[in-house]
C-alpha cells in the first residue's frame, strides 16, 4: 500500500474520530479541565468504538491494525481539538511494547483492557540526572530470589493518577560482562514502596505530571517484559511509536489551531475586507498548512515503516517525523494566535493555552536538538559530539 494515499479505511477512520471528536470538542477539554478531573466520557466512548485499541492484536480485543491506524486517531482527536495525550502512552508505548515482547500471561492480563479503555498504563523512562541520556538511568533491579528488587526514580511521567500499572524502564546487571542493561517492568501503582508526587507545572492538561519514587519495590519475576537480554530492542520498540503518536498530536493542535484562525479571517472584516484576503494574513496561514501537510507524509511514512517491521528506517523517520511536526505546530500556533490579534490571547477562543502545550511536542518525548544530533550522527554520517 502507498503511504502517500490513504486507503478507504483510513479515510473512513478519520471521518467517524473526527465525528466523535466534534461531538466533545475543545469545550468539554475545557470544562474537564475546570472541574478539575480527566476527560473519562471521551476515553471511554473512544475505547468502547474500539479506537483506543485500534493498533493491538485481534486475539486480545484490540483492531488488528497499527501506529498508522493510532495516530489517525490521535491526529482527528486533536484537530477537532479534544485531544488524548494518554494515546501516546497507553497503547502506543505500552500495548505495543507488550504485545511484541510481553508474555502470553501478560497479554491476556493487560491488552483487552488496554484496548476497551478499561484498563491504562502510563510510562516512565526519565529520571532527575538522566534526561536524554538513556545509558544513565539508575533505576535498577536485582534479584531477590524469585522476584525483583526495584529501586529508582523517575520524573515527567503522565497520568499516573489515571492508571492501573506504569511501565518502568529499568537496569539490571549483565551476568556475563557486569554491566547494567534497560530492562522493562509492570508496576502495580498500589505497589509498596511505589510513591507518587504530582509536578507543578504551568502547562494545563488533563494529564498530570509525575515523580516516582520506587523504594526496593518488591515484584514476582513476571512483572518483567520480555527477554531480560533484549534490551534496547525492547525498548525503542516503545519509543518509536512514541515519537510517531507526539507528530499526530502536535499536526492535531496544528491543524486546530490553523482552523479557527481562518474561519476567523474570513469573518473578521477590517476597512471594507475580511483580513484574510490580505496577504500578510493569508500568507502566514498557507505555510502553516503547508508544514503540517508535509509533517504528515513523514508520519506517514514513519507509520508505514514501523507496520511493516522496519525498525531502522522508522527509527530515523519517526525522529524526523516528530521534528517537523514540533516545528510545524509551533509556528501554527504562534501564527494563529496572531491572526486574531488580543482575540488570540482570550479564554473564549481558546488559542492561548495552546502556546505553552505546544512546545510540549519540541521538548518531549525527545528535544529536536537530540533529533539534530541523530540526524547529523545517523543519517550523515558525521562524527558523534557527546
Amino acid at each position: 500500500m502507498s503511504t502517500l494515499i490513504e486507503s478507504e479505511e483510513h479515510t473512513a477512520l478519520r471521518a467517524a474520530v473526527a465525528a466523535l471528536g466534534k461531538r466533545y470538542g475543545r469545550d468539554y477539554v475545557a470544562r474537564t479541565l475546570a472541574e478539575g478531573r480527566h476527560p473519562t466520557e471521551l476515553w471511554s466512548e473512544a475505547g468502547k468504538l474500539g479506537y483506543l485499541g485500534v493498533n493491538l492484536p485481534e486475539e486480545h480485543g484490540g483492531g488488528g491494525g497499527g501506529i498508522t491506524e493510532l495516530s489517525i486517531v490521535l491526529e482527528e482527536l486533536g484537530a477537532a481539538g479534544s485531544p488524548l495525550l494518554m494515546l501516546v502512552v497507553s497503547p502506543a508505548i505500552c500495548g505495543t511494547v507488550i504485545s511484541r515482547f510481553g508474555t502470553q500471561e501478560q497479554k491476556r492480563t493487560w491488552l483487552p483492557g488496554l484496548a476497551d479503555g478499561t484498563r491504562l498504563m502510563a510510562f516512565g523512562i526519565t529520571e532527575p540526572d538522566a534526561g536524554s541520556n538513556s545509558h544513565r538511568i539508575t533505576t535498577t533491579a536485582r534479584k531477590d530470589g524469585a522476584d525483583w528488587l526495584l529501586t529508582g526514580r523517575k520524573v515527567f511521567v503522565s497520568g499516573v493518577d489515571m492508571a492501573d500499572a506504569v511501565l518502568i524502564v529499568g537496569r539490571t546487571e549483565d551476568a556475563r560482562t557486569g554491566r547494567l542493561k534497560p530492562c522493562l517492568f509492570i508496576v502495580p501503582r498500589d505497589a509498596e514502596g511505589f510513591q507518587r508526587h504530582p509536578i507543578d507545572m504551568e502547562l494545563n492538561a488533563a494529564e498530570k505530571q509525575f515523580e516516582l519514587v520506587l523504594d526496593d519495590v518488591r515484584l514476582p519475576a513476571d512483572a518483567l517484559v520480555g527477554d531480560e537480554d533484549a534490551g534496547l530492542l525492547q525498548l525503542f520498540a516503545g519509543l518509536n511509536p512514541e515519537r510517531i503518536m507526539t507528530a499526530a498530536f502536535a499536526i492535531g493542535m496544528g491543524r486546530y489551531a490553523l482552523a479557527r484562525a481562518v474561519e476567523y479571517a474570513r469573518e473578521r472584516t477590517v476597512w471594507k475586507a475580511p483580513i484574510g484576503a490580505h496577504q500578510a494574513i493569508a500568507h502566514p496561514l498557507a505555510q502553516a498548512h503547508i508544514d503540517l501537510e508535509l509533517a504528515r507524509l513523514m508520519m506517514q511514512k514513519a507509520a508505514h515503516l514501523y507496520d511493516a517491521g522496519d525498525d531502522t528506517g522508522a527509527g530515523e523517520a519517526a525522529n524526523m517525523a516528530k521534528y517537523a511536526a514540533a516545528e510545524a505546530c509551533v509556528k501554527a500556533v504562534d501564527q494563529s494566535v496572531h491572526t486574531l490579534g488580543g482575540n488570540g490571547l482570550t479564554r473564549e477562543f481558546g488559542l492561548a493555552s495552546l502556546i505553552t502545550a505546544s512546545r510540549v511536542s519540541r521538548i518531549a518525548p525527545v528535544s529536536r536538538e537530540m533529533i539534530l544530533n541523530y540526524v547529523s550522527h545517523q543519517s550523515l554520517g558525521l562524527p558523534k559530539s557527546y
